[in-house]
């Protein structure tokens, strides 16, 4: 039987080192890291972009199907996706968890581990944080702080008329996948006796539990001296995140069914599941790519990446939000992607 250690044993501030003690400072900003009353950075004249996420056991995560290594990793990877939207780098985080006593240190060695694994990938110092009891279930806040050159941020509201939608990736797989492990967890719980059958849909399953974070497409950007002209990730939605763009801009949009970038695996899996791919990908959250706007004067600098598709125009405030089908119908855009307050 595997080994077990109370986290009570330890204490908070020895749980602290215990979780923290391999790490090792990475970014040449980092003054003080973990281990004072708070960490000391220095951006060196470039602007501070700072995001904070909390994911609630049961609310955005299930530890039926959730490997915590996993969670660790996507808890980090959300958090920078938001940075990597205002065109900024990251540089560092804070992580805060909130644990009930049915956790053992061994567990959150394992989170830790995927932690650390996003914070190396992503080159990221982790430099504080805090440790609570929680009454119920798994409570984790992570706080992302980036950097970015003098006003090359870029916000949700600055769109102009004609400006193309781009996307990068692809989307709907993660609310597939999300799709079929909700479905396996209720053929599970209704007979213990069944093993999983996740034959085959590596992709999707992927999708939902190690999503990464767009940073090729913020280099991409800057090797060719593209600024977008407004952006965000995409948590919600296309359709959620599209109408956010449109609002804050204060512009309506076109976008086009057989424009949206969605993965042969995707597809297969809607129909297998009797769900319309496209409704996947204009509803379907936690895809973590961005989308954004362009003038149209880029339009040739993004044709050599395969990796970013455009979607659509924006247009005048008076035309509203227009979805066209392949089939030649429109319909006005409507959010239906997540809502954290209906769950």
């Amino acid at each position: 039987m595997t080994e077990r250690t109370e986290i009570a044993s330890l204490g908070e501030f020895g749980l602290i080192d215990h979780l923290t003690k391999n790490f090792e400072t990475q970014q040449a900003s980092t003054i003080v890291s973990v281990g004072d009353d708070a960490a000391v950075i220095d951006h060196f004249g470039k602007q501070t972009v700072i995001t904070t996420d909390l994911l609630l056991e049961g609310v955005h995560f299930d530890l039926m199907y959730t490997p915590l290594k996993h969670l660790g990793y996507k808890s980090v990877v959300v958090n920078l996706s938001d940075v990597y939207a205002m065109n900024a780098t990251p540089t560092h985080i804070t992580m805060s968890i909130g644990i009930s006593n049915r956790f053992s240190v061994e567990a959150l060695n394992e989170f830790y581990e995927g932690v650390y694994a996003a914070c190396n990938k992503y080159n990221i110092d982790l430099i504080g944080g805090d440790t609570s009891a929680s009454q119920k279930g798994f409570v984790i806040s992570v706080t992302a702080i980036g950097e970015v050159t003098p006003n090359r941020f870029v916000k949700r509201s600055t769109a102009a008329k004609g400006d193309l939608i781009c996307v990068s990736g692809d989307l709907g797989g993660a609310f597939l996948g999300l799709t079929l492990l909700e479905r396996e967890k209720k053929i599970y719980l209704e007979n213990p006796q069944i093993q999983p059958d996740l034959e085959n849909e590596d992709y999707i399953v992927g999708r939902l539990l190690k999503p990464e974070a767009r940073r090729d497409i913020i280099d991409f950007f800057e090797k060719n001296n593209i600024v977008p002209t407004a952006m965000m990730d995409v948590s919600d939605g296309i359709s959620s995140e599209v109408l956010h763009l449109c609002k804050q801009s204060n512009l309506g949009c076109n976008l086009y069914e057989e424009k949206l970038p969605v993965a042969e695996a995707s597809k297969s899996a809607a129909f297998k599941f009797g769900l319309d791919p496209t409704v996947c990908a204009l509803n379907g959250g936690e895809d973590y790519e961005l989308i954004f706007t362009l003038k149209q004067d880029d339009y040739d600098k993004i044709t050599l990446n395969e990796e970013i598709s455009v979607i659509g125009y924006m247009t005048d405030l008076e035309e509203g939000c227009k979805f066209h089908t392949k089939g030649g119908n429109t319909f006005d855009i409507a959010a239906q992607g997540w809502n954290a307050f209906n769950a």
